[in-house]
């Protein structure tokens, strides 16, 4: 019976711990000597859906459990519709696709190196190398 216990304690504390990960705060970074001290949700969308061409947006890997939620929260849309857009800007020559990264390092890494970068990552690898703008719930 010991071992049984050990088990569903366990298994608890992987749930719990899976949750706090998908839980974490993501937000939006740009380069430290970028001009920009704050952005809503709303405007950040407009650089990761190829509406603005202001800043180089850099996107995590498609498979990154952070992606999908960031597009949720700042534009309301799941990753099958934010690729129909770029789908359709990249084949009419309007746009290119944002570059995929696929770590929050090589994010922050990329931003830190392009005065007009912007990316997201968790909350929790913020250092001085960049500037937040914007922190989703």
């Amino acid at each position: 019976m010991n071992n049984m216990l050990q088990r569903i304690v366990l298994a608890g504390s992987m749930l719990a711990l899976a949750a706090s990960v998908s839980a974490a705060e993501i937000v939006v970074i740009v380069n430290p000597a970028n001009p920009a001290t704050a952005m809503t949700a709303a405007q950040a969308s407009q650089f990761f859906l190829g509406k603005s061409t202001m800043f180089t947006p850099v996107d995590q890997a498609e498979s990154a459990s952070i992606r999908a939620e960031f597009y949720k929260k700042v534009s309301d849309k799941d990753l099958s519709e934010v690729k129909a857009i770029w789908s359709k800007l990249v084949f009419t020559g309007k746009a290119a696709a944002p570059k995929e990264l696929h770590s929050s390092a090589e994010v922050k890494k990329a931003v830190a190196g392009n005065p007009t970068g912007i990316g997201y990552i968790e909350k929790s690898a913020v250092d001085s190398s960049v500037k937040v703008v914007t922190t989703l719930p």
